[in-house]
């Protein structure tokens, strides 16, 4: 039992970068790097600069109590600073629709509106490489991002798939729009996903494991695409939602 637990935290820490001297040379070394954790209260120059660097970069920050970075950091030296590096470098939007164009293909994208749990990044992933997707979005806060995590559980799949963040997701719907995409969003009480039609230029908004996509983002979809549902619970687990979505649009395709 002790060996599962060791073996957990060692996922947990494997994309976590310690210290003031390796958290900013990763910065300067431009690095991926998903967000920084900042000791409250913490106000040494060296921390001060780190995160002038890190604003530069557009790199999220959050202020933690100690405790968080003791246990993330293994109780190693972390100077009240710690940072968690990404997996992989991510894409833009515009490299996403440049891909999708260079195929000669209408945009086939995946937008994740605060998905939370790595696995279900990586199991999203995962299929979206094997349905010809072009890229998938998320937002840069309150969302999984490209831990070690996911890019475990993705089976190597991240090596292939465009992901890139945006600060706002209905913003981004609405640029989508502008360019001639189709977004259909999932959430309950919407139009039967067989009786869509994906074949052209589209994007699939799927939402967070609890909430679904948020009434924002709902509103800015042009279709709600629901699947029925026959058991005594009323939700798929969202990675699963995502899989049939996106085997239907490649079928349309």
């Amino acid at each position: 039992m002790k060996k599962d637990k060791d073996k957990n935290k060692n996922e947990v820490n494997a994309d976590v970068i310690s210290g003031r001297n390796p958290v900013s040379e990763a910065i300067r070394s431009n690095r991926p790097i998903d967000k920084i954790l900042v000791a409250r209260g913490e106000k040494s120059g060296a921390v001060i600069g780190i995160i002038a660097k890190a604003r530069d970069r557009q790199i999220p920050i959050k202020e933690v109590d100690r405790t968080k970075l003791d246990y993330i950091s293994g109780n190693s030296a972390h100077q009240g600073i710690a940072a968690f590096a990404a997996a992989k470098d991510y894409s833009t939007v515009d490299e996403i629709l440049e891909y999708a164009q260079s195929r000669g293909e209408a945009p086939f994208i995946i937008v994740l509106d605060e998905l939370e749990d790595p696995h279900n990044l990586g199991a999203i992933i995962r299929t979206a490489e094997c349905a010809g997707v072009h890229g998938i979005i998320i937002p840069k806060r309150r969302s999984a991002s490209l831990s070690y995590t996911v890019a475990k559980a993705s089976a190597g799949a991240i090596e292939y798939m465009r992901v890139a963040r945006v600060t706002n997701i209905s913003g981004l719907i609405d640029s989508l729009k502008d360019k001639g995409i189709w977004v259909y969003g999932a959430d309950m009480n919407g139009t039967d996903y067989e009786k869509c039609d994906f074949s052209g230029a589209c994007a699939i908004v799927i939402g967070n494991e609890g909430k679904g996509i948020s009434r924002l983002v709902r509103d800015k979809c042009d279709v709600i695409v629901s699947l029925p549902m026959k058991g005594k619970i009323n939700s798929l687990n969202a990675s699963v939602a995502a899989g049939i979505l996106m085997y239907k649009a490649m079928k349309n395709r």
